[in-house]
């Protein structure tokens, strides 16, 4: 299923400079130096033991069980580049905006004699930087998934079912069903 924190950090590693360690081995030492060198950290926050950890350090162990392979990638993805992680947020929330590629079911409560039925629609259009600073601080506030999902819904009526403004005052947009959805800085 996809889900808006998931994409929106997907737009951000986008904005990498350099792409993430390849073998294990490399990505296991990247995660012990991330976490002051300490072996033991690591084997808490991957759910194995701390030799299994060492043992990757040393390149004793080159390939790990796909469930391990995927929790190392997804920690060392989480923790890459932040500085430029950062930056990339910043130039989104303050001048750059971000793009929006959705395909979901919107529903909304309109005025009296206009439909109200939601239907599948595929919108793309670009988010100002003040909805996509909303959505980034609200990620980083840990904020749930329906929330984030309504904080997108409350942007995506601004900017093109309101059209900032200019008409369908009161109506409220609802975002259902999510079919897919992308974003990009």
């Amino acid at each position: 299923m996809v889900t808006v924190g998931e994409e929106l950090d997907k737009a951000v590693q986008g904005a990498f400079t350099r792409p993430i360690p390849k073998s294990a081995g490399a990505q296991m030492r990247y995660l012990v130096r991330q976490h002051q060198r300490s072996t033991r950290r690591v084997a808490e926050l991957l759910g194995t033991s701390q030799r299994t950890v060492e043992r990757y350090v040393k390149n004793q162990i080159k390939k790990p069980r796909p469930e391990l392979a995927d929790r190392l990638e997804r920690e060392v993805r989480v923790r890459w580049q932040p500085q430029v992680r950062a930056r990339a947020k910043q130039v989104a929330a303050t001048t750059g905006g971000v793009m929006i590629d959705v395909q979901a079911r919107f529903g909304y409560t309109a005025a009296p004699g206009s439909t109200d039925d939601a239907r599948v629609r595929h919108l793309t259009l670009a988010l100002p930087p003040g909805h996509a600073a909303r959505l980034f601080q609200a990620q980083e506030a840990g904020l749930t998934e329906d929330q984030l999902r309504q904080i997108a819904a409350e942007a995506l009526g601004e900017v093109y079912f309101r059209d900032n403004g200019r008409r369908a005052h009161g109506l409220e947009v609802e975002l259902t069903d999510l079919l897919d959805l992308e974003f990009e800085l």
